[in-house]
């Protein structure tokens, strides 16, 4: 029987995962990243828990997928659009598998969360789940019957990366007005940074929104119709079952009732009827998807 080996490389940790031939977790182990040291010590690392887990798991027959920022591009075979800068322009699936000694499948980590709530987890049923991870920073993933949706250049799903403003502050990717700059938990704190001078962290301006702060109410209007815009952009695009929301922003309970309210406002369509859901997975979803990579 054939078990499911999931990498998730994070900018934070590496985690990695083992699936029984039914989906359940055998092993599930973390190290830190550790960006600092380089590349090769990143790839390194993702060679030692591989070995670590399987052998944990009894050396069973299994798939390897793994979940990277970023994505290989079909032209060159190197690595792209990272924010883990230092794997951009590295050729990480042929170096990765000849450290592993195994055939892998890599994917955006998006996408491997998006996989991952379209079979176990708030997207299981639909047709076409689009996931969206509003953390640090900000992806989506695509995934169609129960297949993640790469397209021609490897950059399906990345709406983090669409400009809604183009005079917006700069993003690391070299444009202005992100999605990501925008609706980000680090778009957010820069912003309020600007607008007023001093840090204040998420949860506190939440609190103060709830609290009816007139600061705080106007950053998060601000908020809501900036993530409408940007979903309600995507929606028109795509039109999907449904929309998955991770990542730690994605807490935030009124995005799924003011926040729609704003997708609302930007879709073309007399009512909006698209299911905008919290993730079911929480931060398992990422290395859960790349385990079920095995399974395309």
């Amino acid at each position: 029987m054939i078990h499911r080996v999931g990498i998730d490389l994070g900018g934070t940790k590496i985690e990695g995962v083992v699936l029984d031939p039914r989906g359940e977790v055998l092993v599930r182990r973390r190290v830190p990243t550790v960006q600092e040291d380089g590349y090769e010590a990143i790839l390194d690392r993702i060679a030692v828990l591989y070995r670590g887990v399987v052998e944990e798991a009894g050396n069973p027959d299994h798939t390897l997928g793994i979940g990277t920022p970023g994505a290989v591009s079909p032209r060159t075979g190197l690595l792209k659009n990272s924010n883990t800068l230092c794997l951009n322009g590295k050729p990480i699936h042929r170096d990765l598998e000849s450290r592993v000694e195994h055939a892998l499948r890599l994917e955006n980590d998006a996408n491997c969360f998006a996989l991952a709530e379209a079979i176990q987890g708030a997207g299981r049923g639909a047709r076409m789940v689009f996931g969206v991870i509003m953390g640090t920073g900000c992806g989506g993933g695509l995934v169609i019957d129960g297949r993640v949706w790469t397209g021609a250049q490897a950059i399906g799903g990345e709406w983090g990366h669409m400009s809604i403003d183009p005079a917006g502050a700069p993003c690391y990717c070299g444009r202005r007005g992100c999605v990501e700059t925008f609706i980000s938990g680090s778009g957010l704190q820069r912003q309020w940074r600007e607008r007023h001078g001093q840090a204040r962290s998420l949860p506190d301006i939440v609190a103060g929104h709830r609290s009816g702060e007139p600061e705080a109410c106007a950053f998060m209007a601000d908020f809501f119709e900036h993530f409408g815009r940007a979903l309600g952009n995507l929606i028109n695009v795509l039109d999907p079952d449904v929309v998955v929301l991770g990542g730690g922003v994605s807490n935030i309970d009124e995005l799924y009732t003011e926040g729609a309210a704003g997708v609302g406002r930007h879709i073309f369509s007399d009512s909006m009827d698209t299911p905008i859901v919290r993730h079911q997975l929480g931060d398992s979803a990422g290395v859960i998807g790349a385990a079920l990579l095995g399974l395309a």
